[in-house]
């Protein structure tokens, strides 16, 4: 079993990486790809081989489910 820790560059992740249908046409956006231990990989689309957070399953649920419930609506500009 791998362990992924925050920071590992993402270019050493074999993940497929997807972002929003929301993301902005000028790259300013953050991927997503699922990791074979069952978390979650984050990065910047800009720098794809920069550092990646990951997150377990429950972190990412909180967070979405904090989203959809509108708990971060104070962040949108």
């Amino acid at each position: 079993m791998h362990e992924f820790r925050n920071g590992t560059p993402a270019g050493r992740l074999s993940a497929v990486w997807r972002k929003s249908k929301w993301s902005n046409p000028n790259g300013n956006c953050v991927e997503v790809a699922d990791l074979p231990t069952g978390e979650v990989a984050m990065r910047n689309s800009r720098f794809p081989e920069g550092p990646a957070l990951v997150y377990t399953r429950a972190e990412i649920t909180a967070f979405v489910l904090g989203a959809k419930d509108g708990e971060f609506d104070d962040l949108i500009v």
